[in-house]
């Protein structure tokens, strides 16, 4: 099998994404702990007379978003996994090296975004919006990081789970590295709004807040960053330089 010579992401360009994630992963954090912005939002979307979310049932946000799209990623994210599968306990002979060091970063990918996602939501005290006293709910509003008051319940919502469903098709900018960055980068900003349309739809819903998607988001990049770096390192490192 003959491997290319040049990385898939070169030094620089994982320092940049590194960079990248350090300040935005400030600024998430910033907009959390020192600003209302998740409760302002929130509160644009509660009709405070009804004490509801007009939109948490509605066609659009609910069935579609929250029910067609979610179950259409999940089946995409399942078929890759299964096709990566396939191919690691019989490899498939049309496949060369490279494309299968990608097939393998994405079937990766998608299995590990939700997965990491779910298990930071697990260990999060965050609520959704729509449990909050705020907003016709019984729980507290408490920020990251921040202590539940005695006899509250942890809310487990923060990161949001459901925009992690589209999330790991950042991953697919892989099939342009590294001979296309900017292809690649167009890509994975493409996924990634399509992760925070999605999330978006749950703030309407009452189902998260900003922050909550913001943190999916950059989660999403940094699983898929590690793992994009971690395989191609190990493969470059056990795979002989030659054609055999």
């Amino acid at each position: 099998m003959k491997q290319a010579k040049t990385p898939l992401l070169r030094g620089r360009a994982i320092v940049l994404v590194i960079v990248a994630l350090a300040c935005s992963g400030l600024a998430i954090l910033g907009l959390g702990l020192y600003t209302d912005i998740d409760l302002k939002l929130a509160d644009a979307v509660f009709d405070p007379l009804r004490q509801v979310f007009p939109l948490r049932d509605a066609w659009l946000p609910d069935t579609f978003n929250h029910g067609i799209l979610k179950m259409l990623f999940t089946l995409m994210a399942v078929g890759v996994i299964a096709v990566a599968l396939a191919d690691l306990v019989r490899p498939m002979q049309k496949i060369d090296g490279p494309t299968r060091l990608r097939m393998r970063i994405v079937g990766l990918s998608a299995a590990l975004v939700p997965l990491v996602t779910s298990l930071l939501k697990q260990a999060s005290n965050s609520h959704c919006p729509w449990d909050l006293a705020r907003y016709g709910g019984m729980q507290p509003y408490v920020r990251l990081f921040e202590t539940l008051p005695y006899g509250a319940d942890p809310g487990h919502c923060l990161p949001a789970g459901h925009a992690s469903t589209s999330l790991w098709l950042v991953a697919i900018a892989v099939f342009w590295l590294p001979g296309n960055p900017r292809r690649a980068a167009a890509v994975a900003a493409a996924a990634l709004a399509v992760g925070f349309v999605m999330g978006w739809g749950q703030q309407l819903r009452g189902a998260h807040f900003l922050s909550h998607t913001l943190w999916s988001v950059w989660i999403a990049v940094l699983v898929v960053l590690a793992t994009t770096v971690l395989m191609d390192r190990a493969v470059r490192r056990y795979t002989p330089q030659t054609t055999s």
